[in-house]
């Protein structure tokens, strides 16, 4: 009987300490990356979930070598570009005027652009802030302090220069400064430029400059137009101007839609989609905000709206955004949800003192810090890829497989609204109202949940019909006998009165 009690106790013990142990695997998965994972509810108060994306290699270009030369560090480097033709990445390195070429995976550099031949003379850069490549496989150089854009092969050889743009609709004495550059399929060019308000610079595959795009219109509120009205010289002198913005990141996605990134002071929108007229045709989630973290003027949760500094097209509608001002990544879908954040300020992999700009390696996320001067890779966990997946599958129109990704996401957060409300779509699409209520209960969609329950609703009324007609029919029966017989009733009380009179 003891035995049998030691033997008890030992096992109970070893249990609780194996529960002890759990949790503290749990805590430490939890808590490995150096920054908060959340995102944010229907109420729109942040709530912690599982990381999405974990940092896996840091790059500084020491320790690498070019044609058995060590590369040496990056110097203050500004942007970095994937090659759709050949999967290369190509990185601005910017203090050091040159371009640098890596591999597909970023294990080996192939290559150091940092001088060409123009017309016989060796030209070299100034300042290359920024860099992309056309789908024929043309690099495109924002050479800054040279004032112009360089177009190479990829062996290095000039094709043209697009500098000194002319035109009516630009300032007399502009000074053309390009700081980013993207490119389209039909090789237009589209430029962000310094000081340039009026909107995104557009050059034709020629290199002649036919206007702007997408220009950002600022609306003043009642209350600004009123004082406009009634103040004086002097005060309006004082008055801030009422200017458009400057965008500040530039993609082009598969279809030839632009995806530009400004810093919004109001943190409700940071990035437009712009179709081939310049119209802004992005959507938005059920807040109705696509500015990075959500904030209230006066709250002390965040001092200020998120600074979005570049954008990056990944595909399947999915795009996100980087915040230079808290280092975080914000990824949205094509219908404007937000899916998950990560990231942040700090010194340790995986965070950041100045992110600058930002790109994709399939699957993986590629962050390049310009004061720190390193490049982040990131890489999905188990949570993003399903949810990666999830919205994949969507996109598609694949909702069956869509919904059993949404299920192992809940697994691993409960809470997910997006899940909920992936699977209540999913059960829409296919008739399934009734289900489709319930987890869009569950996701706080009211949208789509008006519209199942005007569904199945419709669904119980066709089913019941024939009882309703039915039913209704007895009553209006049942009435109709009912007065009937009440006024038989009253006309005989009469004539039974009218012969007693009598």
């Amino acid at each position: 009987m003891k035995l049998v009690k030691k033997l008890s106790r030992a096992v109970i013990f070893a249990m609780v300490c194996l529960m002890v142990l759990g949790s503290a695997a749990v805590f430490t998965l939890a808590g490995d990356e150096p920054y908060d994972t959340y995102n944010y509810n229907f109420r729109e108060d942040a709530i912690y979930t599982p990381s999405a994306y974990s940092p896996s290699k840091s790059i500084t270009g020491v320790g690498l070598t070019y044609n058995g030369e060590p590369l040496g560090k990056f110097v203050s480097p500004q942007d970095i570009c994937r090659s759709m033709e050949d999967d290369n990445f190509y990185v601005a390195d910017t203090g050091n005027n040159r371009i640098v070429v890596f591999n597909s995976d970023m294990t080996e550099v192939i290559n150091v652009i940092s001088s060409f031949d123009n017309n016989g003379k060796t030209d070299t850069f100034n300042a290359p802030y920024g860099v992309c490549v056309s789908e024929k496989g043309q690099i495109y150089v924002a050479d800054s302090q040279n004032r112009r854009v360089v177009v190479l092969e990829k062996s290095g050889e000039l094709v043209r220069i697009v500098d000194n743009p002319v035109s009516q609709s630009l300032e007399e004495g502009y000074v053309f400064t390009p700081l980013k550059v993207t490119v389209d399929y039909a090789d237009r060019i589209y430029c962000i430029a310094q000081n340039m308000f009026e909107g995104i610079m557009v050059f034709e595959s020629d290199g002649n400059f036919t206007g702007f795009f997408g220009t950002i219109n600022v609306k003043l509120s009642a209350w600004d137009k009123f004082w406009k009205r009634i103040a004086t010289k002097e005060e309006r002198k004082k008055q801030k101007l009422y200017i458009p913005t400057e965008f500040t990141g530039i993609d082009v996605d598969t279809d030839g839609f632009i995806y530009a990134t400004n810093v919004d002071a109001d943190g409700v929108q940071a990035v437009r989609r712009l179709n081939p007229r310049g119209e802004d045709v992005i959507k938005k989630g059920e807040n109705k905000n696509v500015g990075g973290d959500l904030w209230i003027q006066g709250s002390s949760t965040y001092a200020g709206a998120s600074q979005i500094t570049d954008v990056v097209y990944r595909g399947s509608g999915m795009y996100s955004m980087l915040d230079r001002k808290r280092g975080r990544i914000f990824t949205y879908d094509h219908e404007g949800n937000l899916l998950y954040i990560f990231g942040g300020l700090g010194t340790q992999i995986g965070t950041f003192k100045v992110p600058a700009a930002i790109e994709a390696m399939g699957s993986k996320i590629v962050i390049l810090d310009s004061s720190n001067e390193t490049i982040t890779i990131f890489e999905e966990t188990e949570y993003g890829k399903l949810i990666n997946e999830a919205i994949a599958l969507r996109y598609d129109g694949d909702e069956t497989q869509a919904v059993e990704k949404w299920r192992q996401v809940l697994k691993l957060d409960e809470n997910n609204e997006l899940a909920n409300t992936g699977i209540g779509k999913a059960y829409l699409t296919a008739g399934e109202n009734k289900l489709a209520m319930k987890y869009l209960k569950l996701g706080m969609n009211s949208e789509y949940y008006s519209i199942a329950f005007r569904r199945y609703r419709n669904e119980l009324l066709e089913a019941n019909l024939s009882i309703i007609l039915s039913v209704l029919a007895v009553i209006i029966i049942g009435l109709v006998v009912f007065f009937r017989l009440r006024k038989r009733k009253k006309n005989k009380k009469a004539e039974e009165g009218g012969m007693n009179v009598g």
